[in-house]
Order: structure tokens, then sequence, then C-alpha cells
């Protein structure tokens, strides 16, 4: 679970291997690092690093890397150290999505629990939960899959004691103060509260993911 936690202190700059460099913004989630992590990343993408390949953003570190026979580390440690000056992640706004979600039934096993464990009956929780965009953390784990956060305090809840072996594509899943869509079939231990028809991985088209860090998200029940 993440918290708004204190105000974000200086980033570390590590060197991974003989080509990569993580520059980490935080130990823990939180909103600070995650949105300092999402508009570093986005601000190098556009920056011109000589020796640069690529940048990846996690959900509180930015991976880069880095050709070892165009640059050395010290040398790429330095071009991203002179960019965290001029990163302004209160300034970054990404696109905005809408997704429509079946929610409950055989699509949401787990929301009445969800929704009994919080306090609320089905309506109320689905009216919270859509209440507010929520940005898109970070991508990864499985193909597609998008952690979306972060909810307020009186919609935290953690996982499952219990693993799903498997849950379908467009699974709309919550634990931890966060919503997660899964792209693919996987196995997971968070809540599985709806499901939606929008597919976040098309390995066939020339950007096989169409949410990106950063992007927000409005959640939709559908009709």
């Amino acid at each position: 679970m993440s918290e708004p936690g204190p105000p974000l202190g200086k980033p570390t700059i590590l060197p991974l291997g003989d080509g990569a460099v993580l520059v980490r913004f935080g130990e823990t989630l939180t909103q600070a690092g995650n949105s300092a992590a999402v508009a570093y990343a986005a601000a190098l993408r556009h920056a011109q690093v000589p020796g640069m390949v690529e940048v990846v953003s996690n959900l509180v570190s930015v991976l880069v890397r880095y050709d070892p026979l165009a640059t050395a580390f010290q040398q790429m440690a330095g071009e991203l150290r002179l960019r965290l000056a001029g990163v302004d992640s209160l300034g970054f706004a990404g696109s905005e999505h809408r997704v429509q979600v079946r929610f409950g039934g055989a699509d949401g096993p787990d929301l009445e629990a969800v929704a009994h464990s919080l306090h609320l009956n089905t309506a109320e929780f689905v009216k919270a939960h859509n209440q507010a965009p929520l940005r898109v953390l970070a991508t990864g784990f499985a193909p597609g899959f998008v952690y979306c956060g972060f909810h307020p305090p009186g919609l935290v809840l953690p996982r499952r004691t219990q693993v799903r072996r498997a849950v379908p594509a467009g699974s709309i899943l919550f634990a931890a103060g966060q919503t997660a869509i899964a792209a693919t079939e996987i196995p997971t231990g968070w809540h599985v509260i709806g499901r939606t028809g929008f597919r976040n991985f098309d390995p066939a088209a020339a950007s096989p993911t169409r949410l990106a860090a950063g992007d927000r998200v409005v959640f939709e029940a559908e009709p």
C-alpha cells in the first residue's frame, strides 16, 4: 500500500551491470516518488543524452540503459544528475482514458466481499471507486498490466490470502489502495471486482500498449 509520505528526498543513482543505471526516488511507493519517476522518465525520453538506449519507469525508479562502448557510467550518471533539477513532476500530465467495467457477478466475484469489508454496499463501493480518475503508476508484471492509484484511505484493502491460479484478460483487480487492469490471463492475489472489454495489449500493434505511466484512467460502470 502506498502513503502520501514525507517530501521527496534526494534521488539516488546506482549502476546496474556495465550498461544500465537506476535512478531511484524512494524506498517505498509514495505519490511523490511515483510522480517524480514518471515525469523524469518522460523528460529523459525527449532529451538527447549521448549513449542512452532505453528509458523504463517503475513505481518509484527509472531504469536507463546505455551503450557502454559509447559512454562510461560516470559520464552517464553525470548527465542524468544534471537533468534531475529540471523535472517538474506536478506539471506532467498524460492522456486520459475512459474504461467501461462490468462490476460484480461472474465478472467480479469478489465485489460483495470487498464492499462488505469496507462497510459499504456494492453500489456505494462502485460509486466511491469510480469517483475520481486514477493515475497509471506503472506498467509491467505481465504484458499490458497496469497499476492505477491511489484510492483514498477508506478504500484500502489488503490482497487476498489465497491466490487464484488464473483470471481472464480484462479483469479489474483491487487491493492495497490501487486498481489494476489485467491485459492477459494471469494468476493473482488481488480481489477481482469486475471485467472490461478494454484491452491494453496488442502484440501486433506498432505500440503494443495503449496506457502509459502518468496517464489518467476514468473507470465507469457499464449501464
